[in-house]
């Protein structure tokens, strides 16, 4: 989870000098006393330049020799994170594994594999609110790498965010344990495997096996049965939004624990929701609306068994 950083510390604005960004322009005044350019004599000249308007030359060669040195520097890091995720793919493990993998959790959680079918509602409050471009994107969100890798070049990397869905199953399957640049990379490697190894809908079906929603509920259907007492299948728009949103920290959006904290993420999951085409606004503000129906903790039901459409026994 992004932890939030300290903010850097503020410097002496009066200490930078003035540079154009891309889309600013340039003050008519850059010394005070100066008419503007338009006005100024034929022969007037500002320091360090020759008439007004005129670049010298040398500092057009300059400009030039620091475009392509910087071209170059970006070739070069392009072509060592080719060879890099070349290098990851070949040693990190199979992605044919999974399923096997996934099965494993399961059994030590002592839920069943495969858990029950991911219902149409909980797959877009999930997409929408951790991976919109799930659908679309071959296993990583480039733009997101990209801001992440300018995070960690900065300092911030651990408040980029960025992982996608299939990159948060690779962690969940083969590295649950690992932390920093070195895990992150064979989760990219292994997100992309899994990708080309799997339809969506089978990472999606995986996901929601041995992901944990908190409550000592792995498993979407221990999920669902438990907090509700209803099969996925069942679940309404706001209960699918709260269990989306419990995946990216489960115990700090605990709705039995931490109920105002709960809503407001649920709030979130609904307006990503609306954002991404899902919900109207006035379905999400309808929504919002209705109770979650959360049941007491002695009364939460068992995921329902392979095949069968009700939830298992009440959980001792």
């Amino acid at each position: 989870m992004a932890r939030r950083g300290q903010a850097p510390k503020q410097r002496d604005p009066q200490a930078r000098p003035f540079r154009a960004r891309s889309g600013d322009t340039l003050p008519d005044l850059i010394v005070p006393g100066l008419p503007p350019p338009g006005d100024a004599p034929p022969g007037g000249t500002r320091s360090g330049q020759g008439p007004l308007g005129f670049v010298p030359p040398v500092r057009r060669r300059r400009g030039r020799t620091l475009l392509r040195r910087t071209t170059a520097t970006l070739g070069i890091l392009v072509f060592l994170a080719a060879a890099g995720s070349g290098v990851l793919l070949l040693v990190t493990p199979q992605a044919g594994r999974a399923e096997a993998i996934a099965r494993a959790l399961a059994r030590e959680h002592g839920v069943p594999y495969p858990g029950p079918p991911v219902p149409a509602r909980f797959a877009a409050a999930l997409t929408a609110t951790e991976d919109h471009r799930f659908y679309s994107d071959p296993g990583i969100d480039p733009i997101a790498a990209g801001r992440v890798a300018l995070g960690y070049l900065t300092g911030h990397g651990a408040q980029q965010g960025g992982a996608t869905i299939t990159q948060q199953l690779a962690k969940m399957l083969y590295t649950p344990n690992g932390s920093g640049v070195a895990s992150v990379a064979e989760q990219v490697a292994l997100a992309v495997k899994l990708n080309f190894t799997y339809t969506k809908p089978q990472i999606l079906q995986m996901y929601a096996a041995v992901a944990y929603f908190g409550q000592d509920y792995y498993g979407l259907g221990a999920a669902s049965c438990g907090y509700f007492a209803v099969t996925p299948a069942r679940l309404t728009w706001t209960q699918a939004a709260l269990l989306a949103g419990l995946v990216q920290a489960p115990s700090a959006y605990d709705p039995l624990t931490h109920p105002v904290l709960a809503r407001e993420r649920e709030a979130h999951v609904l307006g990503r929701l609306v954002a991404t085409g899902a919900l109207t606004a006035a379905q999400a503000r309808a929504a919002l609306a209705q109770p979650l129906r959360l049941v007491p903790r002695p009364l939460a039901r068992a995921a329902p068994a392979p095949g069968t459409p009700t939830c298992g026994r009440t959980r001792t």
